[in-house]
Parts: structure tokens; C-alpha cells; sequence
């Protein structure tokens, strides 16, 4: 349902990279947006089926039911054969997940990328196939060049790897081991300067907030291991006697609590460690399969097999119900109408010169980066790209500086009461401290603003001169 709905901020990236590349002068401001290996997807998707959110989208939604897939099939082979679907509904109770999968980003891609590696990599260990080494290699070595922040996997794939090796449990030997891992480095090695550089600006990119502790236990998803262990509790207390319980191995155990724990706790310790936070939940998004197989792991010890699947029909059940929008007729894929909001200023019959001040939504816009008369088409206004608006727009950056007050007092001044009318555009906070800034002004007094919308998180301020009596 999501997936014809506006693009928010972030996906109108993608618009842009196919529209003007990865070579745009833009984009040194954000270099990261054009190495991820995701950019194919989309170019490839709009040369298929043209330009449309859906089309756009489609890869993720692809994507990720093959990650799904290979969840469940990874599950049956670490868990149970019957825990498949429990686990499948499990991760789609998880609105992280799921959104993944209508998002025009690179973390559905992440997802299924991640989950083919260590399907491979079980294989591999329990067959001692090459062809199975050979299959790992590929994908680990894909995975890191889809986003700069999935290095810390790589601990996954090779402390299973070591737990296996050190407890007998497989007949692939250290030897064999250390060359595929000592191929899979070296085909690291670009991905690994191209991290080191991008190291060097990384605060320029941080959004989100220093982490606390209470963020990274959240960020384990305990509600689901609560829900699962109360479910199998409950479920135990009606099936008399513990016969056919099979619980999980202790390799499947390791691989399951490194899946879960190690990118939220590498992601934590990395930000409080170097003071650059990188503790988002989409950056750890390759753990959420985690949280899911530790609380089926944890539900063994407590359900005979047979009841795996009426759980899972319960579980999904209850996912469709408790993760629906009942109070809208058709589900947005998030908050940010920037296609509704395009449309109305574009209906306000605009002429050429109608000045629209657009804050930019990105957090690399700022001075110096950002400066008076910034150039257009940028990838730090990509929405303008992937929903244009008529009229005269004037960019401003993500939040305000010296020189932008004194860009903003000279068109308020003599730009803006020469037009009659104006718009200030953008995301809910930028937009709201313009409106605000620009109200205050003595030389707009007795002008009138009104907010068009709703569009969610987008915000359009219409300004328009005192009528003469």
C-alpha cells in the first residue's frame, strides 16, 4: 500500500543520483550517497518501468521477501524447521523492518545481502563445499559497499566462523578458513580507504543524538524477547510435559546472539568512544532478524514443535491488527507529503518571480557549504528535484547562521515586498523558524501568513502583502 505514496526526504536521494549521477558537484557535501552499490537499483528500476515512486521502490520491496526467504530457511536451520514462519511474522512485527521494504534506500538491499552471506557461510561451515565458500565471499564482500555503517557484520561472519572451528562443529579447517577470510579482506581493501576517507568529515553528517544506555537497550528490541518468552510461557502452561522440545544448538545460539547484539553494541561504543553518533535504528537494521531468531530461540526451550505454527498464525494476526493504520484509508510510507506539498504551491498560480525560501531538509547544508545564492539542482535540495515547484525558489540551509539572517534581512528589505507574495517551504522545524523569523521583520508588518496542508512533516507558508483599502 505504501509504495506509491510521497517520497520523504531521504529517498528523493535516489531521484537525484539518476537524474545527474554520481559525478555532481553536489555531492562532495554528501559523498556517501553516491559509493553505495544500491544507486544500480534505481537507475535500472526508472530505464524498466519509468519514473514512479512504485518503480523506485519495487527493488526493496524484492529485496526484502528474498531476505525473508532466506530468514526463514536460516531459522529452520538454526532453531526449527516448524519456527519458520513464527520468525518470518516476528520480523514483520518490527516497523524497522518493514518499512525497509518500501523505502527507496539501501537498507532492504543491506538486508537481503547480509542474510544470503550467512546463509552461505552455514552452508559452507556444515558442508565444507567450496562452492558454498565461494558463494559467502561474494556476498560478505558485497555487503559492506551497500553502506558505509555495516562494517561491524563482519564480526558476525567471522565469530560464527571461530565458534565453529573452535568447538569441532564443521570440516572446513583453519586453513581453508583463514584463505577465504584473507580473500574476503582484500576484496575489502576499496570499500575500507573509501570508509577511512569519509571517517575524516563524519561529523558533518551526524543527525542523531549521543547514545545512552537506555537508547541501547532499546535498541536490542527487549519487548520482543518479552512478547515471545511470554507467548511460549503461556502456550507451555497448555501443553503438558516437555516432550519434543529441541532446543538450539550451541553454534546456533552463538550465531544468533552475535546477529542480535553485536551491530547495536558496536554502533553504541563506536559513538560514545569517538563523540560522532552513528546510532540510528536504520544503521543497525541488519540486526532486526536478530532480535526476531533470539526470541524463537528463546520460545524453545518452552514450545513442543507442533506448536510453532499456530503460534506464528496468532503472531501474524496480531501484526496485521497492532501494525495497521486503522485511522487512515490507505497507509503513506512516512510523515513527509513533499509530493502534496509541491502540488499545492504549484496550484497557488505562482508566477516566475514568486520568491519560495526552501530551508534545506539535510544537515550537510550549512555554512560553508551552504552559502547566499546557493547554485541549483543540488543533492542537498534533491526534493526540488523529485517534485518541482514553479516560481523563484531561494535556498537557504539546514539550520541558521549569521549569514543566513543577513541573506534572509536583504530579501526581506527589497526582494520580497517587491513580489506582493512569498512561500517558505520545507521540513516542520527548518520551515517553522523561518515562518516565525520572518514575521517578526518590521518591514513585512501587516503581512499575513497561513499555512497550506496538511502535509505531514512538510511545511507551506503562504505570505501575502496587506490588501489597500
Amino acid at each position: 500500500m505504501p509504495l506509491s505514496s510521497s517520497f520523504w526526504t531521504d529517498e528523493t536521494d535516489a531521484v537525484f543520483l539518476v537524474r545527474y549521477g554520481a559525478s555532481h558537484p553536489s555531492l562532495a557535501a554528501s559523498p556517501q550517497l553516491a559509493d553505495s552499490i544500491y544507486n544500480v537499483l534505481p537507475r535500472a528500476a526508472q530505464a524498466l518501468g519509468g519514473y514512479s515512486e512504485t518503480v523506485y521502490r519495487l527493488p526493496s520491496t524484492l529485496a526484502m521477501g528474498l531476505a525473508l526467504v532466506l530468514i526463514a530457511r536460516l531459522t529452520a536451520r538454526l532453531i526449527h524447521p516448524e519456527a519458520a514462519w513464527f520468525v518470518t511474522f516476528a520480523c514483520l512485527a518490527q516497523h524497522a523492518f518493514y518499512f525497509q521494504a518500501a523505502d527507496a534506500r539501501p537498507y532492504a538491499l543491506g538486508t537481503a545481502i547480509m542474510a544470503a552471506g550467512l546463509w552461505f557461510l552455514v552452508r559452507w561451515l556444515d558442508g565444507a563445499r567450496w562452492r558454498d565458500a565461494l558463494l559467502f565471499l561474494v556476498f560478505a564482500a558485497l555487503l559492506w559497499p551497500v553502506h558505509p555503517l555495516y562494517w561491524p557484520f563482519y564480526l558476525v561472519f567471522a565469530g560464527y566462523t571461530i565458534v565453529r572451528l573452535v568447538s569441532k562443529d564443521t570440516n572446513v579447517t583453519w586453513r581453508r578458513a583463514a584463505v577465504v577470510f584473507a580473500l574476503l579482506a582484500l576484496a575489502l581493501v576499496p570499500t575500507f580507504l573509501e570508509a577511512l576517507a569519509l571517517a575524516g568529515n563524519a561529523r558533518a553528517h551526524v543527525i542523531w543524538a549521543m547514545p545512552r544506555v537506555r537508547g541501547f537497550i532499546d535498541s536490542l528490541n527487549p519487548a520482543m524477547l518479552g512478547g515471545c518468552w511470554a507467548a511460549a510461557w503461556i502456550c507451555s502452561r497448555f501443553c503438558r510435559g516437555s516432550a519434543g522440545l529441541a532446543a538450539p544448538a550451541r553454534s546456533s545460539l552463538a550465531l544468533i546472539a552475535l546477529w542480535w547484539l553485536c551491530d547495536p553494541l558496536c554502533l553504541f561504543l563506536f559513538s560514545r568512544e569517538t563523540g560522532t553518533s552513528v546510532f540510528g535504528r536504520r544503521y543497525y537494521s541488519l540486526a532486526l532478524p536478530g532480535a526476531a531468531l533470539a526470541g524463537a530461540a528463546l520460545a524453545a526451550y518452552y514450545i513442543p514443535p507442533r506448536m510453532w505454527k499456530p503460534l506464528a498464525l496468532v503472531l501474524g494476526l496480531g501484526v496485521v491488527l497492532l501494525r495497521g493504520d486503522w485511522r487512515q484509508p490507505w497507509l503513506a510510507h512516512a510523515s513527509m507529503d513533499w509530493r502534496g506539498a509541491a502540488h499545492a504551491i504549484n496550484q497557488a498560480t505562482l508566477g516566475a518571480d514568486t520568491p519560495v525560501i526552501c530551508p534545506s531538509p539535510f544537515i550537510e547544508a550549512r555554512v560553508p557549504v551552504w552559502r547566499p545564492s546557493y547554485p541549483l539542482p543540488s543533492v542537498l535540495y534533491a526534493h526540488l528535484v523529485a517534485y518541482p515547484i514553479r516560481g523563484h525558489v531561494v535556498p537557504f540551509p539546514f539550520e541558521t547562521a549569521p549569514e543566513a539572517e543577513r541573506f534572509a534581512a536583504a530579501l526581506a528589505q527589497s526582494v520580497l515586498p517587491s513580489s506582493g507574495r512569498f512561500f517558505v517551504y520545507g521540513y516542520r522545524t527548518n520551515a517553522h523558524f523561518w515562518e516565525n523569523w520572518f514575521e517578526r521583520r518590521p518591514e513585512l508588518a501587516g503581512w499575513t501568513g497561513h499555512r497550506l496542508g496538511p502535509f505531514g512533516d512538510v511545511v507551506v507558508v503562504e505570505f501575502d502583502r496587506p490588501k489597500r483599502r
